[in-house]
This record gives structure tokens, sequence and C-alpha cells, in this order.
């Protein structure tokens, strides 16, 4: 591959990797709002819902690593001569 191809390549991994990261938060958003439904139904307490909030976020930083972390991986791989 050429050097322009290459880094052609290496921006649509980039842009693949933020179209990932967004559907990770949206995902999250998603989940918190279940959660918060939960509380308003009284379907469990206060605490439960804290303690699932941190929980989904932590999931969520870990994907959001475990993305950044691949994509540092193929822009590595394809600007390597």
């Amino acid at each position: 591959l050429s050097e322009e191809n290459r880094r052609d390549l290496a921006r649509q991994a980039k842009h693949e990797a933020e179209l990932s990261r967004v559907a990770i938060r949206n995902i999250r958003r998603d989940a918190i709002g279940d959660v918060r439904d939960l509380v308003k139904e009284k379907a469990i307490s206060e605490d439960d819902a804290r303690r699932a909030e941190e929980d989904i976020q932590k999931l969520t930083d870990k994907q959001i690593a475990d993305i950044d972390h691949a994509l540092a991986e193929k822009e590595a791989d394809l600007l390597r001569i």
C-alpha cells in the first residue's frame, strides 16, 4: 500500500472507532435510563441504582479503553512501512 492509502485507512479506522464509542455511550445512556425507571417504579432502592450506575460506567470505560487500544494497534500497524 502507498503511504497515502495507509493514511486513508488509518483515518477510516479512527472514524469507525468514534462510531463505536458513540454506540457504547448510547447503550450506557439507555441502561442508566432503565435503572432510573426502576427507581421511579420503586422496584429497586436508590443505593442499588447508584451501584448499578457505577457498574455501568465502569463497563463503559473499559469498553472505550479497549477500543482506544485496538485503534492504537491498528494505526501503528497501518503506518508501519
